[in-house]
């Protein structure tokens, strides 16, 4: 039998993936989407072909209205949770928002999920490695501590921790995934791939913070959507109340991805300059993949290799999606000593 799923955020870089994922090996299943389609959030992303099908509907409305999450929660059996601001240098800029939307808005969706728990199957939280800060421990597992290193990270924290307290608490059937860094089609120039591809594509300076010796587990947006297809498929008493890393195990220098993209492309590497680092910034994330191997008989199916490369020639292909964007690559933040930075 099909379902009805409810994605909040589901116009963002994840979200629209995912929407597009599940509308194509889900024929039977309803989509509904709520999203506030701030700066990141665009329609565009999701196809005409599924905007204008009776499976799928969309609301234009903010997470944190609990009287319009509550209605939309009702008419669903599975939510998926994306709606969030998510840009670590943005949070220094405007961490104000990022409470609200990323806490309070939380809040909302958990309360709507517990008002209407009889009916609900499952709530799926996305939340982020960027709770963890920079790895004490590799691999990174799901019980690595929590040192949050951005105003981003401390609000996805809050988050993901009141999640868990419901779940605690009112035993809501939760389960929290934590994507490691995302790359992919439709991803917001702010976002450090899509700036670097962009500033290639345009013969512009591919700018670096710091040295460039930042590791991340990057893992594509396709290989994330099949990994929360595995987790609303499992069988509930499998993952409910879990919190499951979703990553690929191998972590990579951000130098090393600029330098890949402008190979890439056959641009000079004289386009690469440095400015200093990132406040927020962490030294290196890996994930440990144990356990969504174990409970989600998943794991990423796309080397960074091939997926960066999708990547490329989507947005070589696709510059009237994000030149609009350029203007917003960057944001304005005061560091510690008064000077204003663009990052």
């Amino acid at each position: 039998m099909g379902k009805t799923l409810l994605i909040t955020g589901g116009a963002g870089f994840i979200g629209s993936n995912f929407v597009k994922y599940i509308f194509r090996h889900y024929p039977g299943y309803k989509l509904i989407v709520l999203d506030a389609l701030t700066y990141a959030g665009n329609m565009d992303n999701i196809p005409e072909d599924i905007k204008g099908d009776s499976r799928f509907s969309f609301w234009y409305g903010n997470v944190t209205n609990g009287a319009l999450v509550s209605e939309l929660v009702a008419q669903s059996d599975v939510v998926i949770h994306f709606a969030a601001e998510t840009h670590v240098a943005r949070s220094v800029f405007d961490n104000d928002l990022f409470f609200k939307t990323d806490v309070l808005g939380t809040q909302a969706v958990a309360n709507a999920v517990l008002q209407h728990r009889d009916s609900i199957e499952r709530f799926v939280h996305i939340s982020t490695s960027e709770v963890y800060g920079t790895a004490r421990d590799t691999p990174m597992t799901e019980e690595h501590p929590l040192n949050p290193a951005s105003p981003y990270a401390s609000a996805k924290v809050g988050a993901d921790r009141l999640v868990y307290s419901y779940w605690v608490t009112y035993d809501i059937p939760a389960v929290i995934v934590r994507p490691f860094n995302n790359y992919g089609s439709n991803q917001h120039l702010e976002k450090v791939i899509p700036r670097f591809i962009s500033s290639a594509l345009l013969d512009e300076p591919l700018t670096i913070h710091g040295t460039g010796d930042s590791t991340r587990d990057w893992v594509y947006v396709e290989d994330v959507c099949a990994a929360l297809d595995r987790v609303i498929h499992a069988r509930i008493d499998a993952v409910r109340g879990q919190v499951i890393n979703i990553g690929t195990g191998r972590d990579i220098a951000i130098g090393s991805i600029a330098e890949m993209v402008l190979d890439r492309l056959g641009k000079p590497r004289s386009l690469l300059t440095h400015m200093s680092d990132r406040p927020g910034q962490v030294q290196r994330h890996v994930s440990s993949t144990e356990k969504a191997s174990r409970l989600l008989q998943w794991q990423a199916s796309t080397g960074f290799e091939e997926g960066l490369a999708k990547t490329i020639d989507w947005y070589a292909e696709n510059r009237d999606w994000w030149q609009k964007l350029l203007w917003m690559r960057h944001v304005p933040i005061k560091t510690k000593d008064g000077k204003i930075e663009y990052h």
